[in-house]
Parts: structure tokens; sequence; C-alpha cells
């Protein structure tokens, strides 16, 4: 029962304590008043209130300094791919990379070295696996995974359930995406973040598009550097258990019988990310140096908003301390995604970025835009078409494929019209 003598008393104590600066005298007689049930005084809840403030802030600074240690390890175990002056120089020789201005970066060659064989392989693999279906079904099942293909183009993610959505994929979209793929690794290497051993989770991997990148920048580099010991562990994400198998195929038939550049762990996880929120944690906690999201942006906006919340929550919970995101987006689509048109224009084009980066809980470390045409604005058709014919590395065992399956009257090119961003997480 509460004493109004005592309870006077121990205020009176309580606020001479507090005079004398006495503070763990102060904090002894508080917790006896509160222990009594008497009413706290004004001086009394804002002394409570700020040893309360105190505290929390001795365990933000704890943590700290407890996330500095680690991430400060990290690196001391992160041992990075060896710089090399003349590797640098040559795929820039290569794939004729041209500086047009802080962030623009125009690309109209290819390494055929690399490239031919790993083109060549692709188309022959894709044939054989068409060839296989007799001739009039065949051309059925064609159309049908065409007609699938194409919803691409209208901001629709394809149903990739029919029997050769997957080779139509192949032959139309997957040499460029690699193509891409490889000049991201190879500026991430420029910047000096390329480790030799890392943990990297694809989201809406495909058919292995990231790996394919890395592999083969990996592959180029041996000519130039002596290779370290690497190890990937490479962890797929991805809705459509085809396009993962088909890209495990041509791994497993071309990649692996390439020189060993490095040890490359695989795992495939067959699941649509919009699923992801709900279901229980499964992904390894705190594990990954890079998390990768290759052209999975919807133009829709509730399903886009809806895959940000999945990809934010991913990020907090699977990515390492002191690890990265890249991020690679179509130049008319991003801008699209607020409502612009692509202009040449750095300020608008370094808002829209910063709040696309922002939207995904993320903070920019830096950006390229990887431009066939060296422009920010987009071609008219008839006029990119002669560009690409006089300019552009053509597709040389590719061509004959789409003109042949997929009935273009052309030859297909390499191209590149792509945002590859570098992020890390934002603070807490």
């Amino acid at each position: 029962m509460s004493n109004p003598i005592v309870n006077w008393w121990r205020s009176r104590q309580f606020r001479g304590a507090l005079q004398k600066g006495n503070l763990k005298k102060a904090e002894k007689l508080l917790q006896e008043i509160e222990r009594s049930g008497a009413r706290l005084s004004g001086i009394e809840k804002l002394f409570r209130d700020r040893q309360k403030l105190d505290r929390r802030l001795v365990r933000y600074k704890q943590q700290a300094i407890a996330l500095r240690q680690e991430v400060v390890q990290l690196q001391r175990d992160r041992v990075y791919l060896p710089q090399n002056e003349t590797l640098i120089a040559y795929i820039e020789r290569e794939f004729k990379l041209h500086r047009c201005d802080s962030s623009l970066l125009q690309c109209t060659g290819i390494c055929d070295r690399l490239f031919d064989d790993f083109e060549a392989n692709l188309a022959n693999l894709v044939r054989e696996e068409i060839n296989k279906i007799p001739t009039p079904k065949r051309d059925l099942e064609l159309e049908a995974a065409i007609v699938d293909i194409e919803k691409l183009k209208h901001g629709i993610d394809p149903d990739y359930n029919l029997r050769l959505t997957p080779h139509v994929y192949l032959m139309k979209y997957f040499l460029e995406n690699v193509y891409c793929s490889y000049l991201t690794w190879f500026l991430i290497y420029k910047s000096r973040l390329l480790p030799v051993k890392f943990n990297l989770l694809d989201i809406a991997a495909g058919p292995g598009t990231v790996a394919c990148g890395l592999a083969l920048f990996l592959y180029g580099c041996t000519g130039f550097i002596k290779m370290p010991q690497t190890h990937i562990s490479y962890y797929s994400l991805e809705k459509q258990a085809t396009l993962q198998y088909r890209g495990l195929q041509f791994w497993r038939r071309y990649l692996e019988l390439q020189p060993q550049t490095a040890n490359t762990y695989f795992q495939f996880d067959t699941t649509d990310i919009f699923s992801y929120i709900q279901q229980p944690k499964k992904l390894p906690q705190k594990f990954f140096d890079f998390i990768t999201i290759f052209h999975c942006f919807f133009s829709d906006p509730e399903s886009r908003e809806k895959s940000y919340q999945a990809y934010r929550k991913i990020f907090a919970e699977t990515l390492r301390y002191g690890g990265y995101v890249l991020l690679v987006v179509q130049g008319r689509k991003l801008f699209g995604f607020y409502d612009r048109q692509p202009q040449e224009d750095i300020r608008l084009e370094e808002n829209i970025i910063g709040q696309f980066v922002s939207d995904l809980g993320l903070q920019l470390e830096w950006y390229e835009y990887l431009s066939s045409t060296g422009k920010r604005t987009p071609c008219g058709g008839a006029e990119f078409g002669k560009f690409a014919r006089e300019c552009l590395p053509l597709q040389k065992f590719m061509s004959s494929m789409n003109r042949q399956y997929l009935g273009l009257s052309f030859n297909s090119n390499y191209t590149i019209d792509d945002y590859a961003i570098l992020a890390k997480r934002s603070s807490p």
C-alpha cells in the first residue's frame, strides 16, 4: 500500500540525488517509487524516459559496433578478382565501348572468341530439341509459343507452360540478355567489386541469363590474369520450371565442358515471387553477397508494387551486410514507370533512378545506361533497323534459326538498351 509520507520522502531524496548529479542513486530511488505504486511527478517521468532513451542508445551503439565489425571481417575474408588493365582495355575494344557522358555507355561490338562458340552451341541445342517434334505438330506448337512469347512486348508475362515457349525465348531474347549480363559483370569487375568467392541469388532467373553472362566473363579472363580458385553458390528463384530446366540443360551441355574457371554450386527454387510474402522463410538468411533482378519489373502498377514488396522482404532477410543488389531494367520501361519518356536529360535520369532505387528500399551505388545507339531517346523502327545492319554485331548462327522457325525476314543482331544499377540496402 502506498504511504504518502514515505513517497514524499523518496521524491525529496530523488530530487536531491539529481541536484548532486548522483544518477545511480536517483535511478535506484525511482525504481522504489515505481514499485510502491505512487504516481510519478513530472521530473520523475522525464528522468524515467531519459534513462530509457539512454539504454536504447547504448544498445544501438553496441549493435552498430557489432555490424561494423562484421562488415570489416567480411571485407577481410573477401578476396576480389585481381584488376588487369590489359583485360579491361581488351574488353572495351572488343565490345566497342564508347563513353558518351558520365552515365551513358555505347556498346556496338562483341567478343567473337567467346560469343561465337556460345551462340553456335545454343543454336544446335535448340534445333535438336525442336526437330524432335514431327513437322505438322511442330509448326502448330511453334505458332502457339510465338503468340505466348509476344506477350512480353505488351508488358504481359508469358505463360511459359507451352512445350516450345522456352525454345522461342532462347532464340529471340536469350543471347541479347546474356550479352547484357556479361557487360554488367564486367562493370562490377571494373569497379573492383567482383569477389573470387560469393553467394548469388538470381530472382526471376529464367534460363540462367545472369549465370551464363558471369561464366562467359570469368572464362574470358583466363588469358589475361592468373585465376585464383573461385567458388560461386548460385541460387535460382524462378516461377517457370521449364525455363530453369532448359537453362540447366544448356549449362551442362556447353558451359560445364569449358575450362574450369569457377566451382559453381546450383540450387533451383521454383517459386512465384508473388507468393513469397505469405510463405514461411526458406531462403538462406543473411547469406547472399549479390542479389540480381534482371528485367523482372512489371508494367502494371499493381503487379509492380506487389513485386516490390516481395523484393524488399527478400533484400531485408537474405542479403549479407555489405552485399549488393544488381538491377537491370530496360530504358523505356523504367521511364514509363514514372509516366515519362526517355530524354537526353541527365538530371531527369538521375531523379528517376533515385526514385526507382528508393522504391525498392535501396541506396544507389552507381548506374550505367548501356545503349547500342549511344542515345537515350529511342530510334524509329526503320532507322534502328538500318543502324543495326550497319553497326551492330550479327547473331551469326541464331539468325538462320529465327528465319526458319520464327518466320523473321531479317537477321538478328546483338542489341542493348538497359540500365545496369548497383545498389545496397538502405539503413533500417
